[in-house]
């Protein structure tokens, strides 16, 4: 790096424009089916979120907190929750997101959940 240059202070996370379905503002809840999301006006998602765990949309379930930060941020997030691994139907109830699939493990440990640690 030239030594003249300054390098450009790293900019935050609310400065970034925001995503073009902002104008779709808040949900009241993220959606976990299609009819939620027709109900919402939505004909598809730009972000689903899968997880192990129940939804709850409450600050102590990560996905809750990961899906609201990128509402605000203006993109339209859906929750899978608990979905059957075994079938590649709960994995489609939403549709393809417009940009990605995240993935959350869920508030409970899985060797909890399935009793191996008793």
């Amino acid at each position: 790096m030239p030594p003249n240059s300054i390098p450009n202070p790293p900019t935050s996370l609310y400065d970034h424009p925001k995503y073009w379905a902002e104008c779709y503002g808040t949900a009241e809840y993220l959606p976990m089916s299609r009819a939620e999301m027709d109900a919402l006006g939505w004909d598809s998602c730009d972000i689903i979120i899968v997880t192990g765990d129940a939804y709850v949309d409450h600050p102590s379930f990560g996905m809750a907190v990961i899906g609201r930060v990128l509402e605000a941020q203006g993109f339209r997030v859906g929750i899978i929750a608990q979905p059957d691994w075994q079938s590649k139907d709960a994995f489609m109830a939403l549709g393809e997101p417009n940009l990605f699939f995240g993935v959350a493990a869920g508030n409970m440990d899985s060797m909890i959940n399935r009793y191996t640690a008793d």
